[in-house]
């Protein structure tokens, strides 16, 4: 049983928001994508570098430099469908001054170029859009132009701007208790818990995501989750929603926030509860169609087929910057209004700061979380969508700015990455400002 919910966790641990580290040492950048080490070469691969979902390690560095943009080939998937218009135009306005700019990291005293960060981060790709104009994009690993890679926890951002959007048009009451909207939760800890307490994780649950601890509820979470056959004599709940229904609560809601990806399902059955449709179903239907985006995305999906809310997206880098740039443009999209203004306008005004210090962010001092929305406070107003392994979405207003990365860092967590990522998106923004 151990080693099976082992797979089990290994299976969708990589989306949510682990702070798994690499190993002390890891291959760099440039000797670790998958072209490098050979992983799934060949017809059929060589067996030491093939990689399968069942494999416990398949989402391990540096396998992960392979994975990430192989989801759709080793799980089951649902689409997010891009309509039949074709792709919208990004007019290549590249800047050759942008490689050169400098940053000083947070955690040391030498400068560093916006290209020396590319490699720092293992970046897969990343692009900048400066007044809706592509003005920087390189790709490595395992990504192009037409490839999809999975966005992991900025999912949860998707998620919470769809709800935003519900409750922007009156089709979702912020202030009412979830179980008034999902009567099958009323008896779990989301019961008792407003919708806005939700989508701003000041939930207050009985639930670990210590992945160090084998009794931490996130492994009943993976289980759950996972798609795969689960064992004889597997008697624990086999999706999202009959998982969501167990979780218990502990202390009051709406005093601290806690990151924890289970909000981010709740979320997504409230939208699903309201729209009476699927998450990525609805997110097809009002935004990824309307926004020109050049290939069809997908969610990862449970045992029952429901989108991992949490962190299933996978999408094309230029299709997220799509997507971004419609966050900048709030809600608008050659002129039409996609979704409310009021609905960004919400997420931009950012939560309590009191309740986010609670998290003890170190690197994120002033910050807040609105909407699964991370929010700067910053003199920019800049707000973000972040994953694991270095997942962004940072939008700038400020600069008139979005920039959008795929990477596949050793290390989960972002404070790995924040020292070089956060000031770099400030030196890009203040480069790209001076030249206006």
């Amino acid at each position: 049983m151990k080693t099976t919910i082992s797979v089990f966790l290994s299976a969708w641990l990589f989306l949510g928001g682990s702070a798994m580290a690499a190993d002390k040492s890891p291959l760099p950048a440039d000797e670790s994508t998958p072209d490098a080490l050979g992983w799934m070469q060949g017809f059929p691969p060589p067996a030491d570098k093939t990689i399968r979902f069942s494999d416990p390690d398949y989402f391990a560095f540096p396998k992960l430099r392979w994975t990430v943009c192989h989801f759709r080939e080793l799980m089951p998937t649902a689409a997010v469908r891009n309509g039949n218009d074709g792709a919208s135009e990004l007019i290549v306005d590249l800047d050759a001054g942008l490689d050169a700019v400098e940053f000083t990291p947070l955690d040391g005293d030498a400068p560093m170029t916006w290209r020396e960060a590319f490699d720092a981060n293992y970046t897969d790709g990343i692009l900048v859009l400066h007044k809706g104009r592509i003005v920087y994009e390189r790709y490595d690993g395992c990504l192009n132009k037409q490839t999809l890679h999975g966005a992991m926890s900025v999912t949860k951002s998707l998620t919470g701007l769809m709800a935003e959007v519900l409750v922007a048009e009156g089709k979702l009451d912020e202030s009412a208790p979830v179980s008034d909207v999902i009567p099958e939760l009323e008896q779990s800890a989301f019961g008792d818990a407003t919708v806005r307490q939700v989508l701003d994780m000041t939930t207050a649950l009985d639930y670990s995501e210590d992945y160090s601890d084998p009794k931490a509820e996130v492994w009943t979470y993976a289980a759950a989750g996972s798609p795969l056959p689960k064992p004889a004599g597997f008697e624990g709940p086999r999706s999202y929603f009959e998982y969501l229904q167990t979780v218990k609560k502990k202390s009051e809601h709406g005093e601290a926030f806690g990151y924890k990806t289970v909000n981010a399902d709740a979320a997504g059955w409230l939208v699903a509860k309201t729209t009476g449709t699927s998450v990525a179903d609805y997110l097809s239907s009002r935004i990824w169609t309307k926004i020109g985006a050049s290939r069809e995305a997908f969610y990862t999906v449970d045992s029952i087929g429901t989108p991992f809310a949490g962190g299933g997206f996978n999408a094309t880098l230029r299709d997220l910057a799509r997507f971004g740039q419609l966050v900048l443009n709030e809600g608008q999209w050659n002129g039409e209004q996609v979704i409310p203004a009021k609905a960004i306008d919400r997420i931009r005004e950012g939560g309590s700061k009191e309740a986010f210090a609670k998290a003890g962010y170190g690197l994120l001092e002033g910050w807040s979380y609105r909407g699964m929305w991370w929010v700067s406070h910053d003199g920019h107003g800049s707000f973000s969508a972040r994953g694991v392994h270095g997942q962004t979405v940072w939008i700038n207003p400020a600069a008139s700015m979005v920039i959008v990365r795929f990477a596949s860092n050793p290390v989960a967590g972002n404070a790995a990455n924040d020292p070089t990522s956060l000031p770099a998106y400030r030196a890009v923004a203040d480069y790209l400002m001076s030249r206006e």
